[in-house]
């Protein structure tokens, strides 16, 4: 498979948690164009398999594999198999999330818990688990957080919360295994076009076009340009990078908070009318 210039990845074990679709499984294509064995890792077996098949039609060696990243005995099952079919890990990607439009008062512990859960416990347990497996030295991590991270944003305390501490705990990543030659880094998406994450989030076409004009460059993002971020990270041109967040957004952190309030309401009134709450 011809790699994707500028970027050269071929024979390097790309793992990605949470990879069957949107962002992550853009930045697997972008590696598995570029020439990456890529293991994915998510909850459905179906999903990632179908996921998997996608990157073998262009070219690549990938393996799909089912596992919880809330679930360290699933996490561990699927990391030792991707590790016997493709060697060690020289990329991690942790992208498993969890998200919804609610207002504090309208959320219960529950619902908080489990964006928590699978964004925060998640990283750590795939991280953590993963540490053994990594290429040492030369291997990066590299997170998925998002701006709301950094911007306060109304119906979306739970994410802001969970993804702040990510980047956090990517950062402490980043100093405690340095010295083993691992790289730690998060990249903030902005709104990416076409995925489901920012269909749920503003659900409308007229939403949607609105957002873009409030990015400073006009556009929404596409999941190549976080593709493109993550092999920057990952090669050779960023080994000097470590402990960096990043936002790839065109701008739009710089904005201010996002307004969700109509989408919100809307949410809301769909959870009140199917008799369940957030």
């Amino acid at each position: 498979m011809n790699p994707s210039a500028p970027f050269d990845f071929r024979g390097r074990h790309l793992f990605v948690a949470g990879g069957s679709s949107g962002i992550n499984f853009g930045v697997a294509e972008g590696f598995a164009r570029a020439g990456a064995n890529v293991s994915l890792m998510s909850r459905s077996l179906d999903r990632i398999t179908a996921a998997a098949s996608r990157l073998v039609a262009l070219g690549a060696d990938a393996i799909g594999l089912a596992g919880d990243v809330r679930d360290p005995a699933a996490v561990q099952k699927a990391l030792d198999a991707a590790v016997e079919r493709f060697g060690p890990i020289d990329v991690l990607l942790n992208g498993a999330a969890g998200n919804f439009l609610a207002k504090i008062n309208d959320m219960s512990p529950n619902a908080f818990k489990s964006v928590v859960d699978i964004d925060l416990l998640g990283s750590f347990n795939v991280a953590r688990l993963a540490y053994g497996h990594l290429r040492k030295p030369g291997a990066s991590i590299i997170h998925i957080s998002t701006t709301q991270a950094f911007t306060p944003t109304p119906y979306q305390a739970h994410v802001c919360a969970a993804k702040a501490a990510v980047d956090m705990l990517s950062r402490v990543m980043a100093a405690e295994w340095g010295a083993d030659g691992i790289r730690v880094n998060s990249i903030m998406p902005g709104p990416i076009a076409d995925t489901e994450g920012l269909n749920r989030l503003v659900p409308t076409p007229q939403g949607r076009d609105a957002m873009a004009q409030r990015v400073p460059l006009k556009r929404l993002g596409r999941t190549s340009d976080i593709a493109h971020a993550a092999m920057f990270l990952a090669s050779e041109w960023g080994d000097f990078i470590t402990g960096a967040v990043i936002p790839v957004d065109g701008g739009l952190g710089l904005t201010g908070p996002r307004d969700f309030t109509a989408a919100g309401e809307a949410s809301k009134q769909a959870r009140v009318a199917a008799g369940s709450g957030a």
